[in-house]
């Protein structure tokens, strides 16, 4: 159960923490489930697990369960987390009037433009995941150097947000690649072709700090 708000900066938890709740089954939520892109294998009890909760995230080129597949990963979705270089699956924008796009841009603090993507659609906003609040405190809790070009993956700067905007809710996490292979140079995907893992991603460090999250019973991780 939600504990109250996050110390973060006011605007934050004043404007972020409320969109996200008007975006949940209930407000507060009580349970959050935020899935990566990683292919798995069918499991009614994840695909369920994922579907009851208050809140759903998804990460930029994410799948769901079509109607007659095994169910895998859920259906539901009510807010997204994408990245300017996201390449979209067929899921990606599917009913978006319906859903809050979170828009994380860590690479601002280097080179990474303002501009939107030419495919954006026309009419739908996104809402900015501000760096000073969230970006550069987790790359210093990772342990790497704000002044380098390296930041975290997209699945765990989410995580990140939500654990600290509702603390005390029941967080699962699954779909994490990271957390079983932190040698990786591709991640595969749900949906599409593998991508590489770039420079700037330390995934070591980041499986670290999401096992140290579920040790301290922050989140809960689901294979």
């Amino acid at each position: 159960m939600c504990s109250g708000a996050a110390t973060v900066a006011p605007e934050t938890t004043g404007t972020l923490r409320e969109l996200l709740a008007s975006y949940a089954r209930r407000d507060p939520p009580m349970s959050i489930a935020i899935v990566g892109n990683a292919p798995m294998p069918p499991d009614p009890a994840r695909a369920a697990a994922i579907d009851a909760a208050d809140l759903v995230v998804r990460m930029t080129t994410f799948a769901v369960d079509t109607p007659g597949g095994p169910p895998t990963l859920g259906r539901r979705c009510d807010v997204v987390a994408l990245h300017r270089g996201v390449l979209a699956s067929p899921h990606t924008f599917t009913d978006y009037t319906s859903r809050l796009y979170l828009l994380v841009e860590p690479g601002r603090l280097h080179w990474e433009p303002e501009l939107i993507p030419g495919w954006w659609p026309a009419d739908l906003g996104f809402v900015p995941v501000p760096n000073r609040e969230y970006a550069l405190p987790l790359i210093d809790l990772l342990g790497l150097d704000p002044d380098q070009p390296v930041w975290p993956t997209t699945g765990t700067l989410i995580t990140y947000v939500m654990i600290r905007l509702f603390p005390g809710c029941d967080v699962i996490l699954t779909g994490m690649s990271i957390m079983d292979d932190v040698d990786q140079v591709e991640f595969r995907h749900a949906w599409g072709l593998p991508v590489p893992v770039t420079a700037e991603h330390q995934l070591a460090a980041e499986a670290v700090q999401l096992r140290a999250w579920h040790a301290e019973g922050r989140i809960q991780l689901l294979s």
